[in-house]
């Protein structure tokens, strides 16, 4: 391993380490005695007669165990968290219950009946915190018309994630098929004071795709959904039954939105975001000698332009500070669609679309699902230097073969350069860290 790959990685772990959820919740929210501070407003609990707080994402146990912890023992509440079947743990007050990311299974189907159960008797007197991370949206789910079936909604969402659709797009056309998504979990319990804390990944100013914003108006439409399904030739493979929605758009009840009463009593906060996730990696890379720079402008752009684009400002930086080390930090998720039946995702994806890019520079590339999940693979993600070309051909592989067939995660496997994480517990964005010496 090169010393930029190293470093590249000692950045990442670093960054990770520093993302403490239980502690930013405590520091976040305050709490005096009963009274808690909630985006400039105070509320005070002693004012309820019922706590209820639902946990949902790849977050979920860190963010429900910071919960237990900021209320201790002096107040009691009702709460379930979901999280992906390897993550679950023991938590005081809450339910745990596990289900599938990327693609629903059974166990999102009865984490929505579960949590539906539990909001249904909410009324003015109760409180309610909605704890959402990213991959809540497969992790529940329920079909809002009985005619779709759990198998309609996996397929649909095998095609939406593979389609190259951005994840605004995605969610657009989830919305509107399903009864805990855009909107629809607030209006269970509209009489109810609604807090919801985020940890996104997804871009400021579109916190409604968090999770698939189950507590936030939904700016999208039945009409944008129908578009997504054209633009992406999606209507001849899908479901029967969600084909013939879409055939009869009229049929689709359309979410709530912006201004509607039943947000009145709704607020929403970010606990953590994009600009955490910069200032520790910005952090862990100056400790290390690189003049740094953040770049958040290629979200949702397709891996090549991304690429492209992201060397050059790094080639930028290097140019305008000569004699120096220097590091650029990008976050959000490039468009990655897939081609093959291989392994991989789109971060293993983007260092192979940089490994000819590279080739013979003091570069290195590092890109992670900061959820330790890339795609289909086993990995967070993949790193590659400028002598990544080189030992691949000496090993008889070659990265477009490999880029054919979608299987970023073998070609970086065989050369000890994919990123193993496990589950991290969190989920920013995804992180790409590029060295240049």
């Amino acid at each position: 391993m090169s010393d930029l790959k190293q470093l590249a990685r000692e950045i990442l772990y670093e960054t990770l380490a520093a993302i403490d959820i239980p502690l930013t919740m405590r520091q976040k929210l305050a709490r005096m005695g009963s009274r808690i501070s909630f985006e400039g407003d105070v509320i005070d609990l002693s004012t309820y007669n019922r706590i209820v707080a639902i946990a949902i994402g790849k977050a979920s146990v860190a963010m429900a165990r910071g919960f237990a912890e900021l209320l201790g023992t002096d107040f009691a509440f009702e709460g379930i968290f979901v999280a992906p079947h390897d993550s679950l743990a023991e938590i005081r007050g809450f339910r745990a219950m596990g289900a599938a990311h990327p693609i629903p299974d059974n166990g999102s189907i009865a984490a929505a009946h579960a949590i539906i159960d539990l909001l249904s008797p909410c009324d003015s007197r109760t409180v309610i915190f909605f704890l959402l991370s990213g991959g809540g949206s497969s992790l529940v789910e329920l079909p809002l018309d009985p005619s779709m079936g759990l198998e309609d909604l996996r397929q649909l969402n095998r095609l939406l994630v593979s389609s190259g659709a951005a994840i605004s797009e995605i969610n657009a056309v989830r919305k509107h098929l399903s009864a805990v998504k855009g909107g629809r979990l607030a209006a269970l319990a509209a009489a109810s004071m609604k807090l919801t804390l985020g940890i996104t990944d997804v871009p400021a100013g579109c916190e409604s795709a968090l999770a698939s914003g189950p507590t936030l108006p939904d700016p999208s439409t039945v009409a944008d959904a129908g578009r997504v399904i054209a633009a992406y030739n999606l209507d001849a493979k899908l479901p029967p039954a969600i084909r013939a929605k879409f055939a009869h758009p009229q049929s689709i009840p359309e979410t709530p939105k912006p201004g509607d009463p039943l947000f009145a009593r709704a607020r929403f906060s970010l606990l953590l975001g994009m600009h955490d996730l910069f200032h520790h990696s910005h952090q862990a890379a100056e400790a290390r000698g690189f003049l740094t720079q953040c770049d958040n402008s290629s979200d949702d752009w397709p891996i090549a332009r991304a690429a492209e684009y992201l060397l050059g400002q790094l080639t930028s930086v290097a140019h305008a500070n000569r004699g120096r080390r220097v590091a650029l930090i990008a976050d959000g998720e490039v468009s990655s669609p897939v081609h093959g039946d291989g392994l991989g995702g789109r971060n293993s994806a983007f260092v192979l679309d940089c490994v000819e890019r590279i080739a013979g520079t003091g570069i290195a590339v590092l890109s992670v699902g900061t959820d330790g999940k890339d795609g289909s693979s086993p990995a967070a993600g993949a790193v590659a230097d400028g002598q990544t070309l080189e030992s691949a051909r000496a090993a008889g592989l070659d990265p477009r073969e490999f880029a054919a067939r979608s299987d970023s995660y073998s070609f970086f496997h065989k050369l000890g350069d994919d990123i193993a994480t496990g589950p991290t517990g969190n989920n920013l964005r995804d992180l790409r860290i590029f060295l240049s010496e």
